[in-house]
């Protein structure tokens, strides 16, 4: 298997083996693990945090700051725009409020999944395979309870369990589509792996203060959610780090 089908079949047990994973525990299981959730989606922002400021950027910005300031802009406009264009969607009433809401979860999820298999698919390109295994295992642990996001209204909303926690799997797809993208356009110069990086760095910056720090302190009202941030940022730095 060459190079490419490596970051695919990495980038396809982080994406769809997370959040299939996370819709079939939202099927099997009941609720209430919010404070567990909280604390997985704080740790997990704070290593993106970590990858990001002292792998992703520091490789793409040397010599383009202008070009990677720029990328993280394009990067976190991009991703805040799609959000919002489906997040209108949601307000659609209707009988099977429940399972709209699940299915426009879906498609949020599989766009932004996107950028998110972009950001593993550069690492890789990039020549940093560590930093490319850390960002798998860290979006599939995020994609955990984005599986569970969009198994719940479903199944509430009179969808099978099973077609539910299937159609969360495939939601995480698109992250190979992203990985084989930033791979490709990543490995053409590094020019094109600058801009590939910050538009990656500027998609997950998005994700972790729009999305995962705010969902993880809605969960839980405490200070443990910004420790495991912290704790998160430490364990991925050491590890960036430590690979150089």
């Amino acid at each position: 298997m060459g190079a490419l089908g490596q970051v695919l079949l990495v980038t396809a047990a982080a994406g769809i083996g997370g959040t299939g994973l996370g819709g079939t525990a939202a099927c099997l299981f009941r609720r209430d693990s919010s404070r567990m959730v909280s604390l997985l989606l704080s740790f997990a922002a704070g290593v993106m945090v970590a990858v990001v400021c002292f792998d992703l950027l520091a490789e793409a910005a040397p010599g383009r700051l202008t070009v990677s300031v720029l990328g993280i802009l394009a990067g976190y406009g991009v991703t805040a725009g799609l959000n919002r264009t489906l997040e209108r969607r949601e307000r659609q009433p209707g009988k099977s409020g429940l399972l709209l809401a699940g299915v426009v979860t879906a498609a949020a999820i599989a766009l932004h999944n996107v950028p998110e298999g972009m950001v593993i698919g550069a690492a890789f390109a990039g020549g940093e395979a560590g930093s490319g295994w850390l960002l798998a295992v860290v979006i599939g642990l995020h994609n955990i309870p984005e599986g569970m996001a969009v198994s719940v209204p479903m199944a509430a909303g009179g969808e099978r369990r099973w077609k539910a926690a299937a159609l969360a799997a495939l939601t995480g797809a698109p992250t190979v589509l992203g990985a084989a993208l930033g791979y490709a356009v990543g490995a053409m110069s590094p020019a094109a792996l600058a801009v590939v990086l910050s538009l990656a760095s500027g998609a997950m910056l998005y994700v972790v203060f729009a999305e995962l720090l705010p969902e993880a302190a809605e969960l839980w009202q405490s200070r443990l959610p910004a420790l495991a941030a912290v704790l998160g940022m430490i364990v991925g730095m050491a590890i960036t780090l430590g690979q150089g």
